[in-house]
């Protein structure tokens, strides 16, 4: 089964902070991203426990994986020393 990605409305606004190189390899990594989305990404545990975090170069895409509907849901992508300070 073919995964869905979905994109929060504040990942537009992260995006557009970013220069276009950044932003072309971010969108690249989602339309690349394997039948199992958990092959990349790697879980995340304490406050952030039921989202997964993706690494594009010096970036971080935290997403939260539907199951049920085999949809991705990109929630936040940031460079790596930002991306954890906000809450979700």
């Amino acid at each position: 089964m073919t995964w869905k990605i979905e994109y929060d409305r504040r990942v537009k606004k992260d995006l557009k902070k970013l220069d276009k190189q950044a932003q072309r390899d971010i969108l690249e990594f989602f339309d690349n991203l394997p039948d199992d989305p958990t092959a990349k990404g790697k879980p995340l545990k304490a406050n952030f426990s039921g989202l997964w975090r993706y690494r594009i170069g010096d970036y971080r895409a935290i997403c939260r994986l539907e199951d049920d509907a085999f949809i991705v849901l990109v929630l936040r992508v940031a460079h790596r020393k930002a991306a954890y300070q906000k809450t979700l």
